[in-house]
């Protein structure tokens, strides 16, 4: 899906390099899904290790009910460490791949502070979203809560740039239609296995961080 790059708000007086923080983002999931390949071929370790990764990281909803963690902090720390589960090697390399274009996007528009809190925002809101709205007893994992939530905020941008100059804001509710057929399209051909949920929480949530920095340098700034 090809989604159109217009205006953008003004970048910061100083530009940062994106790929430090996200190489170490790419760089922690993939050894983490890696570790676990080779787990499930025999390499070393045991073909348990990846669903005891999923038992104790994954975010299950249930955990949100009447479910027993594995251990006190299990109900709160899913909210992240879903983040950095992936369910295979495509899943890993779809997400990395659009954490790299998106991470250069942030960086025209943000500081690094300012992408590290809508990431980890997002991922929480992801979650949020997906325990209020499913009831799967199956784990969640997987970077695309956070991913959403920087789409959310780059469309924020798209959205205040456009409005400032008087330009119609339609190519935003097209982006914002193409991305629902998306996820839809996903969800019928994965079979019902896909966390729309999440992408919905994160896109939302990223949305509203966006718009709460822009207030707040706004602040600042005035």
């Amino acid at each position: 899906m090809t989604i159109p790059l217009d205006q953008r708000s003004p970048a910061p007086p100083a530009p940062w390099r994106p790929a430090s923080v996200i190489l170490c983002i790419i760089a922690l999931c993939s050894f983490i899904e890696l570790s676990l390949q080779a787990a499930d071929h025999g390499l070393f370790g045991t073909v348990r290790w990846r669903g005891l990764a999923y038992q104790y990281g994954a975010f299950w909803s249930g955990l949100l009910h009447d479910w027993q963690p594995n251990y006190p902090a299990q109900p709160w720390l899913m909210f992240i460490s879903y983040g950095f589960l992936h369910g295979g090697f495509g899943h890993l390399i779809g997400n990395m791949l659009s954490l790299w274009v998106l991470g250069d996007i942030a960086a025209k528009n943000i500081t690094r502070m300012s992408f590290l809190i809508i990431y980890v925002t997002s991922a929480i809101g992801g979650g949020i979203c997906f325990g209020l709205l499913s009831g799967s007893p199956q784990p969640m994992v997987g970077a695309s809560g956070a991913l959403f939530g920087l789409v959310g905020a780059w469309q924020f941008w798209r959205w205040s740039a456009r409005r400032r100059a008087g330009r119609s804001l339609q190519p935003i509710w097209n982006t914002v239609f193409w991305l629902v057929m998306f996820n839809a399209l996903l969800w019928a051909l994965l079979g019902g296995l896909l966390a729309w949920e999440t992408h919905l929480g994160g896109f939302v949530t990223g949305w509203l961080c966006a718009v709460s920095l822009a207030r707040l340098k706004s602040g600042l700034n005035g």
